[in-house]
């Protein structure tokens, strides 16, 4: 079969905000306006290449970028080595922008992969591969922005050990506005920032609002 009849899908991969008020790497919200387009196809050659990156200067090379380890882990647990898939990438959310680049990269690529398997793998487990994604991008395989990203609306993650993430009830007549100042802060340096540690009085305080 010519390479270019092979079956393909072209996905829409959401903006996300994570970290939604005392829910720090555990509730995360899809956007849907704004997000990357991917184009995966079935390939004659084994593993996952990156054919073209749209809209951002981001690695081709599928093991250092979030896509390509992300779907390399799909494959890696499919099981069969002769399965190759292309991307080809367009990024309408900047990397650094805070709503969750590196994500919708990750669950994009993951997502349309599962649908070219015939939906071969569950939503939590597309969810665990493109975590492997955000452990390239920030060196944490953190869910809050992947798992809306895969499954839309609000979500939840109950636990990281064993993985259980929940669909949150999301109002149909909600609205949010993401106002952007313009400068880039890499996932990885804000977390190094972080303190390991929270006061009780201020934890308090945060789960109450």
């Amino acid at each position: 079969m010519n390479q270019e009849n092979k079956p393909s899908v072209t996905v829409f991969a959401p903006a996300t905000v994570a970290n939604v008020a005392c829910g720090f790497d555990v509730i995360g919200l899809a956007l849907e306006s704004t997000g990357d387009e991917m184009d995966i196809r079935l390939s004659d050659t084994p593993g996952v290449r990156i054919t073209s990156i749209e809209g951002a200067k981001l690695p081709l090379e599928a093991s250092q970028n979030v896509a390509g380890v992300a779907l390399q882990a799909l494959l890696q647990e499919y099981g069969k080595p002769e399965v190759g898939m292309e991307i080809a990438i367009r990024k309408n959310i900047h990397p650094g922008s805070g709503i969750g680049s590196s994500a919708a990269s990750a669950a994009g690529a993951v997502a349309g992969g599962n649908m070219l398997l015939n939906h071969h793998f569950s939503n939590e487990a597309l969810i665990r591969f493109a975590m492997e994604g955000e452990r390239l991008a920030c060196g944490t395989p953190h869910a809050d922005n992947v798992a809306p990203a895969i499954l839309g609306g609000f979500t939840l993650v109950r636990s990281y050990q064993p993985l259980d993430v929940i669909a949150l009830h999301t109002p149909a007549d909600l609205w949010v506005t993401v106002i952007h100042p313009q400068i880039e802060v890499r996932t990885a340096d804000a977390r190094e920032i972080l303190k390991q540690q929270v006061m009780l009085k201020d934890a308090i305080r945060q789960w109450g609002t």
